[in-house]
């Protein structure tokens, strides 16, 4: 939903960008070919569609690496990457696309792009074939098949009837396709051939493609780069002791060379605000608060806005929290508004709908949220029928914004039994709480450190979807999964309205997650750098990153 009503911008966005870039140009011919850009979420994998990436800062690191066929822009809207390619509509019922990959498309090691690329992001998406560690399906597990001749730059991507997914253009966009060749090539097969069924019966060449995927682009200091091609601007040049990744000027990059010939993203650490102070750092794009109070110095420039990602507890779905009494009585004495009001955020109700939209917003806010709007130890105790609870809340650390989350609940939530133990360290994640390292995570949508939102609702709602990558609270309720599925299919507001009230008071009960406030961000750039532009989604500030500059 939030990328349906920003359509329109597109246009005047793709002219504004292009006219800040052209004045860089003209005004910088003293330029600096180095940028520091410090985000706040790991680096980990090159692969920003398995579940650790989505919610990593990779998306922020890599949208100018693995392009494709649009990115998202400074109001989280869809822009049509014309580099890369177009789709077309062939029908409409069902929905029917050509994407058509441009000619010149060929990746930093020389391999050409094609349509095998958009065969693998589905299947890896689609949850079709099993093995692949996906983040979310949304979009992906409606369409009914893709017609790829492998090597090929043209593919059909046809959906199931009465699927037409309003919001299509958010699939195979930037970072959501890796290169099927690596996987190809290291397997000695044909993936196109081996997923499309060409080869006969291949569970076990397809399970040997889903593990490939799902580790061959582990970031560390040892990672082999030729498994790292880019299709962008840029290309991986190396991987820094402490996780930082080093991007070079793509040579094989057929369209606008990049102002700024090498940028350096650093991961999440406790010493932003230090590299500040010493200016070694030039544009910082993070949550608001989770690095301290920064010091904005003379000549650096600050702003504030939110995000499309909504702070959250998610519950894991075994241990302690498993069973909906326990989940409710955390809840009911987590002072939520007081954690709002402290993160200089509006209380938000909303799970299914991460849209900044009043009319949306207030769908979910339905008189069974109201119990849980400030804290109730009495009621906690009551839910968990007067016995003690010991739960570990996790983020990823160091966040001086979600440790004073942690400790407020702490407080609490100590009158009614309920101990909390904070976990904070730069390896939570999703996949603590799927090992059950913790009991909850303290995340933005999808358990991300960042945003964490794809700038579509409809997209995002997939979180809570039976068996999405992402749903990380393993939640199954048959209800929930139609009123997501419709969401995706539906473009009347009014319907949208009706639907995401419905959802609402079942989520209330049910207590898979408990939203806390709209995640908000700070971006913070040297007065010297240019075209750098805040943006709400996972990809943050790093989708125009090609067109920054920095004068000497």
């Amino acid at each position: 939903m939030a990328a349906r009503g920003r359509r329109a911008a597109a246009l005047l966005v793709a002219i504004v960008t292009a006219v800040g870039a052209g004045s860089v140009s003209s005004c910088t011919s003293a330029t600096v070919d180095q940028i520091d850009y410090a985000v706040d979420g790991g680096l980990i994998t090159y692969n920003t569609t398995s579940v650790v990436g989505a919610a990593s800062a990779a998306p922020q690191a890599f949208s100018r690496t693995l392009t494709g066929f649009g990115y998202h822009g400074p109001d989280g809207q869809i822009l049509t990457d014309h580099d890369f390619g177009s789709i077309s509509v062939v029908g409409r019922a069902p929905l029917v696309l050509d994407y058509q990959i441009a000619d010149a498309a060929v990746y930093s090691d020389g391999k050409p792009i094609t349509c095998d690329d958009l065969v693998l992001a589905w299947a890896a998406q689609s949850g079709r074939f099993p093995g692949f560690d996906a983040a979310s399906r949304g979009g992906y597990l409606d369409i009914d098949h893709i017609e790829c001749r492998p090597g090929q730059k043209k593919a059909r991507v046809s959906f199931f009837p009465d699927r037409s997914i309003v919001d299509y253009e958010e699939l195979f966009t930037a970072t959501s396709m890796m290169p099927s060749h690596v996987i190809g090539d290291k397997l000695g097969v044909n993936t196109t051939e081996v997923l499309l069924g060409a080869v006969g019966p291949a569970d076990d060449v397809i399970a040997k493609i889903a593990e490939t995927w799902n580790t061959i682009w582990q970031l560390d200091r040892g990672a082999d780069l030729r498994y790292f091609p880019s299709s962008g601007p840029y290309k991986i040049d190396s991987v820094l002791d402490g996780g930082a990744v080093v991007l070079v000027a793509n040579d094989q990059w057929w369209g606008a060379k990049p102002v700024t010939k090498r940028i350096t993203v650093w991961p999440q650490s406790a010493d932003i605000a230090d590299r500040v102070s010493k200016r070694v750092v030039e544009v910082v794009d993070v949550a608001t608060g989770s690095a301290g109070s920064l010091i904005t110095p003379d000549d650096y420039l600050i702003g504030n806005t939110p995000s499309g990602g909504i702070e959250q507890l998610i519950f894991a779905p075994a241990g302690p929290l498993s069973e909906i009494p326990a989940r409710r009585a955390v809840a009911l004495c987590t002072p939520r508004d007081v954690i709002a009001a402290d993160a200089g955020a509006p209380l938000v109700n909303s799970r299914l709908n991460t849209a900044m939209d009043d009319a949306f917003d207030q769908a979910e806010n339905v008189p069974e949220a109201g119990q849980f709007a400030h804290a109730d130890p009495n009621a906690a105790r009551d839910a968990l029928g007067g016995k003690p609870l010991t739960v570990r809340i996790g983020y990823r650390g160091p966040n001086t914004r979600l440790a004073a989350v942690v400790g407020a609940i702490t407080s609490s939530c100590a009158p009614a039994g309920i101990t909390v133990n904070e976990v904070a360290s730069d390896g939570i994640g999703p996949q603590s709480l799927r090992e059950g390292q913790i009991d909850v995570l303290l995340a933005s949508t999808g358990g991300s450190t960042g945003s964490g939102s794809t700038g579509s609702s409809a997209m995002d709602a997939y979180e809570l979807f039976s068996g999405n990558g992402n749903n990380l609270s393993g939640y199954h309720n048959d209800q929930i999964d139609g009123i997501i599925s419709a969401l995706a299919v539906t473009a009347d507001p009014t319907e949208l309205v009706r639907l995401l009230g419905e959802s609402a008071p079942v989520l209330w009960a049910d207590m898979p997650t408990l939203p806390l406030y709209r995640q908000q961000r700070t971006l913070l750039s040297s007065k010297k750098t240019y075209g750098v532009v805040a943006n709400p989604t996972r990809w943050g500030a790093g989708w125009n990153m090609d067109r920054w500059a920095l004068q000497q």
